[in-house]
């Protein structure tokens, strides 16, 4: 700690220690509540503040700059509809395990339990959803709280910290020491672990590893792939975890998510060991806990993890080791690799399967998906970030487009609508350089699409690519599937989303023929600008294998 010296007040000691914490950039919607630390960002140079038009657009911000970077991504928002509007980038910052603080403004102290003015007890209403609740009272402590909040989002398993800020507090003027800068800790595997996972690998005829989960970083990335090519190991990632592992690369056999391919789905099943390095082995990674058996899966299970808590909270695994991921990822580059001719042919049978699987369909209409996918694998430079929110149209997105390098997926695990959008802005904002596409349905779009305003008020030309079947797709396949023909919240009647987005000063285009879109998308990056690629497809291409009218049929048979 170190000698605060005069006597500041609570926003300026608030906004220092953001600083000392190396925050480069904030997320926020104004609200009185916290004018004391809006006043004090003033006068801090070294942090960018972004206003954005809707607290579900900030947070949502600040959980892809925490997903793209490693670091808190940090967000600002007022008390009650500021802080539950909010609340959905915190949800997904949960279950995606990304480091991320939200700061919200909070009734004055002495008016807490009367239900004043927008009062929430923000303890009890982000409880289940953060790691960590806490609000400040004293402003003398705001150092120690707020490095508090920096460890609990990084350490062990990364996620979301909430921290509540009374009114009056920010006003208050104290003397307050400095704390220092956050350090990160993470769990190390010990020798004996990797000792057991060489010996359960090298018995192992059908072994399958499994990435997902938060806390990678480049070098941990670059680590798992020398591992796997030193062993010869075949690769899954976990829902929306694909970046984790080049997907042009040999030894990749596919995405562990919803719309598994059935045949990676039955060597899953069929596989004698499975190494699962970071992914949680939710719902969406299990189809629905069908893939492994619980509590004690048929297959030998070694089970990684940087949070103790989940190891063994579904599945007992023969061997569960607490590690981060750079750690686990370095000790097994060092590991002595085993013999891996015996499994030559089980590697090249999973990337045989997947090479069939994303091969594009043809689908209705003049507009041809797969088509539109195939060029930008072709032709997006190396190192572009694509972002999507929840829909059908990101199947297209997760199943054909070859994710090359870390971090150039950003999508939501916990299915958040809207999330793709704002996302694209803060990678943008975070990585100027490099090209950022966003790909949207078009409920998804006009969840968040009011961010177009921020994307053009800070001169952030991302490009976005709206899916227009004029439907919530997603719903309406299963509306048909169990209630067939009976159509009921699901239509939808959308803008011209191309004047929408020239009227808001961003570049629009409108697609409707598969030879369109390579010269709409050319000039919606020359135009160096927010832009937005309106693609009107037939309505019956509902997923990639099944139209409208084949699902409604299929339904009606039974």
């Amino acid at each position: 700690m170190t000698d605060g010296g005069n006597t500041r007040t609570g926003g300026q000691i608030l906004v220092d220690q953001l600083a000392i914490h190396g925050v480069s950039h904030v997320f926020c919607v104004p609200g009185e509540s916290y004018l004391a630390a809006l006043d004090a960002f003033h006068d801090q140079q070294q942090i960018r503040l972004f206003a954005c038009r809707q607290e579900g657009g900030a947070a949502n911000m600040a959980e892809a700059f925490g997903k793209l970077t490693g670091k808190p991504g940090i967000c600002f928002v007022t008390r009650g509809p500021g802080a539950t509007n909010a609340s959905i980038g915190v949800h997904t910052a949960f279950q995606d395990s990304t480091p991320m603080i939200l700061f919200i403004g909070q009734v004055a102290r002495d008016q807490v339990e009367r239900e004043a003015f927008q009062e929430i007890d923000f303890r009890r209403m982000f409880g289940p959803m953060a790691k960590w609740v806490a609000e400040i009272d004293d402003a003398r402590r705001i150092p120690e709280l707020v490095s508090q909040a920096f460890h609990r989002a990084v350490n062990g398993r990364p996620g979301p910290v909430v921290i509540a800020l009374p009114e009056d507090m920010l006003t208050d003027r104290v003397a307050a020491a400095d704390a220092g800068p956050y350090k990160p800790v993470q769990a190390h595997p010990g020798a004996d672990e990797i000792a057991q996972l060489r010996g359960l690998l090298a018995a192992a005829k059908r072994p399958f590893v499994i990435l997902g989960g938060g806390g990678w970083n480049a070098q941990a990335v670059a680590d798992i792939k020398s591992f796997a090519e030193a062993n010869d190991l075949p690769v899954g990632c976990s829902f929306r975890c694909q970046d984790l592992f080049d997907n042009r690369h040999r030894n990749y056999a596919g995405d562990v998510g919803i719309g598994i391919n059935p045949a990676l789905a039955r060597r899953i099943k069929d596989s004698d060991l499975l190494l699962v390095i970071g992914a949680r082995l939710g719902e969406m990674t299990t189809s629905g806990y069908t893939l492994i058996d619980i509590p004690v899966p048929k297959q030998k299970l070694i089970h990684v993890h940087p949070g103790a808590e989940e190891l063994g909270r579904v599945y007992q695994a023969a061997l569960p080791i607490n590690s981060g991921m750079p750690q686990i990822a370095a000790a097994l580059k060092a590991m002595t690799p085993i013999d891996p001719t015996s499994r030559a042919a089980w590697v090249q049978a999973m990337r045989a399967d997947y090479l069939t699987w994303t091969q594009a369909p043809k689908n209705a209409g003049e507009l041809q998906m797969g088509e539109v996918v195939a060029w930008l694998n072709e032709h997006l430079p190396e190192d572009t970030i694509l972002c999507n929110g929840a829909g059908n149209y990101a199947t297209w997105l997760h199943r054909f487009f070859r994710y090359r390098g870390f971090r150039t997926q950003l999508a939501p695990t916990n299915g958040a609508m809207g999330y793709g959008f704002p996302a694209a802005i803060a990678a943008k904002a975070t990585e100027p350089k490099r090209t950022v596409v966003c790909f949207a349905g078009d409920g998804c779009f006009l969840m968040t699409g009011q961010e177009l305003a921020t994307a053009v008020q800070y001169e952030l030309p991302v490009i976005t690519v709206v899916v227009n079947n004029g439907m919530y797709g997603t719903i309406r396949m299963h509306q048909e599937r169990h209630y067939p023909g009976r159509v009921t919240a699901t239509d939808l009647v959308n803008p011209d989303f191309a004047a929408l987005a020239r009227a808001y000063g961003a570049h629009g285009e409108t697609v409707t023929r598969t030879e369109e879109f390579v010269p709409a998308f050319e000039r919606a990056k020359a135009s160096g600008k927010p832009a937005l690629i309106e693609l009107k497809i037939d309505p019956e291409v509902l997923t990639v294998s099944q139209t409208l009218s084949q699902i409604r049929a299929a339904a009606l048979k039974k």
